[in-house]
């Protein structure tokens, strides 16, 4: 628990500065700036979404802003946003796992991701979009699955919906007190963030053991 509250003040410190210019652009340019930074969020950006829609929530309390507006932007910016990853992933795949040495995913690994995707994609990409975190980045793997597009743009469209409109939503109730709600959700990044931190671990201590035991055994 320590850790993540360590964490937590590391973060806020970097993504303070984001969190102000975004929240001044949205007071200047309503439900454009709401699509712009949705869509950069999407695809890999560090601009929080809670921050964005929290406070385009509190905008609609005011009056500023009305809330099938600023859903409508949410949503279409988060799509627009994965377009771009799954394309990175999509056409970068050779350049940048491939043949590229410093991150080398073999084949074998390639292959995987491709079956996964091709077995489990639809869901995987739907239920990703409501998590933290994770939702910002699975547009990449699809991309390099090489998810049908089609399919990937309709599981991410509705896979939007229930994260961005519950976010305007609370935004709109909580009023002033949108950045209180921003910090108690951003706890739930860091536990997802652990969690992912230990299921890499996890698969890292597991291979090299699973290497090690299929190692031949010497010959005395």
């Amino acid at each position: 628990m320590l850790s993540l509250f360590l964490l937590a003040s590391v973060s806020d410190k970097v993504v303070e500065p984001i969190v102000d210019l975004a929240t001044g652009f949205i007071g200047s340019a309503g439900v454009v700036a709401v699509f712009l930074l949705m869509t950069l969020e999407s695809a890999c950006i560090p601009i929080p979404s809670e921050a964005i829609m929290l406070f385009a929530g509190f905008a609609v309390s005011k009056g500023e802003l009305t809330l099938f507006g600023i859903v409508l932007a949410g949503v279409l910016g988060n799509l627009a946003g994965s377009w771009i990853a799954y394309a990175v992933g999509y056409y970068g795949r050779l350049d940048l796992l491939e043949k590229n040495k410093l991150i080398h995913i073999s084949p074998k690994h390639l292959k995987w991701a491709d079956d996964w995707f091709s077995r489990y994609g639809s869901w995987t990409v739907f239920f990703s979009r409501m998590l933290p975190i994770i939702r910002t980045f699975i547009s990449l793997p699809a991309g390099v699955a090489k998810m049908p597009f089609w399919r990937f743009s309709a599981f991410t469209l509705l896979g939007s919906i229930p994260w961005v409109l519950a976010l305007a939503i609370v935004g709109e109730k909580v009023g002033d007190n949108w950045e209180d709600w921003r910090h108690k959700l951003s706890y739930l990044d860091y536990l997802v963030l652990v969690a992912i931190v230990a299921g890499v671990v996890y698969l890292i201590v597991k291979r090299r053991r699973s290497t090690k035991g299929a190692e031949p055994k010497a010959i005395r």
